[in-house]
């Protein structure tokens, strides 16, 4: 059962990291946040809506650096749709 969850959560993660690749220029590559990335965030352009869903989520933000290159970062949010009760 908690196998086909996570190949469900896997699914869902590719096609929404293919469905925000979408709506970025063509020459800006998607990078994939880890703990050992090393970020030079100067002005933050934007910040994907993860909606009202439950658990972890895909979300994107898109930021320029010192130098004034596009950037656009991948990274898991927790969703806000989940209730306590």
């Amino acid at each position: 059962m908690k196998l086909s969850k996570i190949a469900v959560l896997l699914a869902f993660s590719t096609i929404g990291a293919q469905a925000f690749a979408a709506d970025e220029p063509a020459n800006t590559q998607v990078e994939t946040y880890s703990y050992s990335t090393q970020l030079d965030v100067a002005h933050v352009i934007s910040i994907s809506d993860t909606g009202t869903q439950c658990g972890p989520v895909p979300a994107q933000m898109t930021y320029e650096d010192s130098n004034g290159a596009r950037h656009v970062l991948q990274y898991q949010v927790m969703g806000s749709g989940c209730s306590n009760g």
